[in-house]
């Protein structure tokens, strides 16, 4: 069974990563979330991880930090059936986790999003990967 743990190691620091990662990096969203990756050089861990929100939308620390725990949780009991896709497939990523909504969203709203985010990641380097992720429909009348 895997530790769900983020350990130091998991955590994206460095700045000269960061700031290659927005400059040359994808993204995509999956409502409160963003996600920017990049695929990086054999490392230590086969993903690494940042989180941040917004000080213009959450003026207060507090707002922030809550919402940065909510998303760090969500990322932490998901990742490591990505991270055992990535290792299969010889593949390292970083990636930033961006809170994009405007008002603060609960647990599990953000556990939802984390799981598309996730999911579609999981399925870099897969060349049978066509199809979006699986979500209910919704009837109109």
């Amino acid at each position: 069974m895997h530790k769900k743990t983020f350990p130091r190691s998991q955590r994206l620091k460095s700045r000269k990563t960061i700031a290659a990662l927005f400059s040359g990096g994808s993204s995509y969203s999956a409502y409160p979330l963003r996600v920017v990756w990049q695929e990086v050089e054999a490392g230590e861990e086969p993903m690494q991880a940042a989180f941040t929100v917004p000080k213009k939308r959450f003026k207060t620390a507090v707002a922030r930090n809550l919402l940065k725990r909510r998303m760090r949780e969500a990322y932490r009991l998901g990742k490591h059936k990505v991270a055992r896709k990535l290792e299969e497939r010889g593949k390292n990523i970083v990636l930033m986790l961006i809170y994009t909504g405007k008002e603060a969203a609960d647990y599990a709203e953000i556990e939802k999003a984390a799981g598309k985010i996730l999911w579609r990641l999981g399925k870099i380097g897969d060349p049978d990967f066509k199809v979006k992720p699986p979500h209910k429909s919704r009837s109109r009348k």
